[in-house]
């Protein structure tokens, strides 16, 4: 919706306060969870039991729904929107679902992004715990993290038995903030009773390891294992030092045994939502728990869940990392897309999207089209998911229908944002005619024995439209270390720009033949990926120039304001 429509209209957070909401308690009733599996925080949200789940290894699977997007632009596609609208649209007319997402962090509610828990009338509630501190797993993880690297500092410090190199520790420590100060620091100054000087950094919390193996594990068992093989530095002669070395993984899965649970809460029309884990999609792999969304499919027919940003990055990882580790077959992806988003990827002016343009809607549509091809080779079908703004012509929304049938598939306008999950309805029904229609291939686009080189080129060339990948000498010879140590199976995780398929954010459209140039490689053993990071791309993000942080506000009744 345009800014001066959303004026006119309830803010999400005044929708959201204004809501009816029920006892956590009734939405597990819905899912036949026992109270005894229940642990409630508070009211309105609560943590299901690893135990119960467990149990439910025997029951059949229901069907996974993938929502995705185009790349992102200022304009607004609404994929999270669009999650919770169909969930409640697929439980109005009779399909049992779930709706699985991620937390959000504290970085984009106080930066620029904002929260991530819907809008309008397609939204999860309670909002403002969600968009905040919600049951402090980012805490716990941000605590793992960080214990992490007080111990490798301490282990140096009495005597280093593993021989770390001081200048070859590559943990990092983690802030859920944006704080651009903290990129790169000199730790332990002061004297030899503060330990040893060094340079060090900071991560934000939703692009450290610990939050891709919090997103990855199966349980306390696998969690525990994942954690022991994180590499922490290396010794002078380049042999791996390990968080088992200095046996830190215990204590670190003590700080999460909690927050692996996944979290309970509801939509708007008081469906069941789980929110669980949180890592961003252009740093990171963007998906919520493995651990959520496999209960969530043994709990109902059908489960809905995204992957962040646009297709290019959060799909892509969705199924070559998420996929590939738990076994998980997608049935169907649906694509959103906006008008005032196409007509900005065809280079239209963002302060005369009000007004009709089927040029430019044509010319940025090209990066819908690349968008569903890439979907396509993973071997899932497509539906896209329009998501409609008052200043949308019939012309647009009908040229958009043209468009994809160019392309053989359906686009369905899609009002959920305005109606709740009534709106949805049309786009519920689409989905479950093309999953009954048992179309779904899913393959992943690389297999595990490629080598990490022919990864990152497969990725660039196939997926983003490049003509080649480049690096210098150094990180050649990283890649090669990574794959001659026995790395080389791992899938690589890209980590660049969300704003457009090359590294440049002001590209738009469908780019071809750039060149996607490696900055650096890091090895998260632990998650099971290798971080490939390229073009500008900062792993601790910085605060705009006017952060959402100043508008946000709480009165003396203790209602906060501001947040969305």
């Amino acid at each position: 919706m345009n800014d001066t429509a959303r004026l006119e209209h309830p803010s999400d957070i005044q929708i959201a306060q204004q809501a009816e909401i029920k006892p956590i308690g009734e939405i597990a009733d819905k899912l036949d969870i026992p109270s005894t599996a229940v642990s409630a925080y508070g009211k309105t949200k609560a943590k299901i039991d690893l135990d119960y789940l467990h149990s439910l290894s025997g029951r059949k699977d229901g069907k996974l729904i993938l929502v995705t997007a185009i790349t992102p632009t200022p304009a607004g596609e609404g994929k999270t929107t669009t999650s919770v609208g169909l969930a409640d649209g697929l439980n109005r007319i009779g399909a049992k679902t779930m709706v699985c997402l991620r937390e959000p962090s504290l970085g984009p509610c106080f930066g620029m992004k904002g929260g991530a828990a819907g809008g309008g009338y397609a939204q999860v509630i309670p909002m403002e715990d969600i968009n905040l501190h919600f049951t402090g797993d980012f805490h716990a993880i941000g605590a793992a993290n960080n214990l992490l690297a007080a111990l490798i500092d301490n282990h140096i410090h009495w005597g280093n038995d593993k021989q770390i190199d001081v200048r070859r520790v590559t943990w990092k420590r983690v802030l859920d903030m944006n704080d651009r100060s903290l990129r790169d620091i000199t730790c332990a100054l002061g004297g030899p009773g503060n330990g040893f000087p060094r340079q060090d950094g900071f991560d934000i919390t939703v692009a450290s390891e610990v939050m891709a193996i919090f997103c990855l594990t199966t349980g306390i068992e696998d969690l525990k294992a994942r954690l022991r093989k994180i590499v922490v530095g290396y010794t002078p002669h380049l042999e791996p030092v390990r968080s088992a070395d200095i046996n830190g993984a215990g204590a670190m899965a003590a700080l999460l045994k909690d927050a692996i649970a996944p979290n309970l809460v509801q939509t708007l029309e008081h469906n069941p939502a789980f929110i669980h884990g949180g890592p961003f999609a252009n740093i990171a792999h963007g998906c919520n728990s493995v651990i959520a969304t496999k209960a969530a499919l043994k709990l109902c027919d059908y489960v809905v869940t995204e992957a962040g940003f646009g297709a290019d990055l959060g799909a892509e990882k969705f199924f070559n990392i998420k996929c590939r580790s738990a076994g998980l077959q997608p049935e169907v992806a649906v694509l959103v897309a906006s008008v005032r988003a196409l007509k900005m990827q065809g280079n239209a002016d963002k302060d005369k999207l009000a007004t009709e343009d089927l040029d430019a809607l044509r010319k940025g549509a090209i990066n819908l089209h690349r968008h569903i091809e890439n979907v396509r080779s993973f071997g899932v079908p497509v539906i896209v998911a329009i998501n409609p703004f008052p200043t949308d012509t019939e012309a647009e929304i009908s040229l958009i229908k043209e468009i994809c049938q160019e392309s053989d598939v359906t686009a369905v306008e899609s009002t959920h944002w305005k109606d709740g999950g009534l709106g949805a309805e049309t786009l519920a029904r689409e989905v479950l005619d093309v999953i009954n229609k048992g179309q779904a291939n899913f393959t992943t686009l690389y297999p595990d024995e490629m080598p990490l080189w022919d990864k990152i080129h497969t990725i660039a060339t196939r997926i983003y439209g490049a003509s080649d990948i480049i690096a210098d000498k150094k990180i050649t010879r990283e890649i090669r270390r990574l794959q001659d140590t026995g790395y080389g199976h791992f899938p690589v995780c890209i980590a660049k720009t969300q704003y457009s398929f090359s590294i440049n954010p002001n590209l738009t459209g469908a780019p071809t033949d750039h060149l996607l140039p490696v900055r650096e490689v890091r090895l998260a053993a632990g998650a099971g990926f290798v971080v490939v990071v390229c073009g500008d791309i900062m792993t601790m993000p910085g605060l705009p120039r006017q952060p959402a942080a100043n508008s946000i506000d709480i009165n003396d009744r203790g209602e906060i304001s501001g947040l969305f």
